[in-house]
């Protein structure tokens, strides 16, 4: 989107006041579709750092998403826990990941997500 939507701004806005941690978001960035809840920023990084940290080879990269520089204006990101990436009938990965979208990149949201059956 060359302008984000503002509503879906919005919805960051009130995600990242803390109002919520609940809200589902379905949204298409780069051609990927990616389905989970949403996290404010600041939960998201802690989460991020601590799986790094518990990784023998990743640990070093943990200090990177420990803190974050306040930020000023709108949110400019969309920060996604247990989300998975759909491709086809199944999501990636089956647990869920973490994952970071740029606003500025959704060009199709939904609310809500979806969910997975083999029946």
């Amino acid at each position: 989107m060359s302008k984000p939507d503002e509503l879906l701004v919005a919805i960051a806005a009130k995600v990242e006041s803390g109002q919520s941690n609940q809200m589902s978001l379905t949204v298409v960035a780069g051609g990927a579709v990616i389905t989970g809840r949403l996290a404010p920023e600041a939960v998201w990084r802690q989460r991020v750092s601590e799986v790094l940290a518990d990784s023998a080879r990743l640990g070093e990269f943990a200090g990177a998403f420990a803190t974050a520089a306040p930020k000023e204006g709108p949110p400019t990101h969309l920060h996604f826990h247990v989300a998975r990436i759909l491709q086809g009938t199944v999501g990636i990965p089956e647990t869920g990941g973490m994952y970071r979208v740029s606003i500025e990149d959704v060009s199709a949201w939904t609310a809500g997500d979806f969910t997975y059956s083999d029946h």
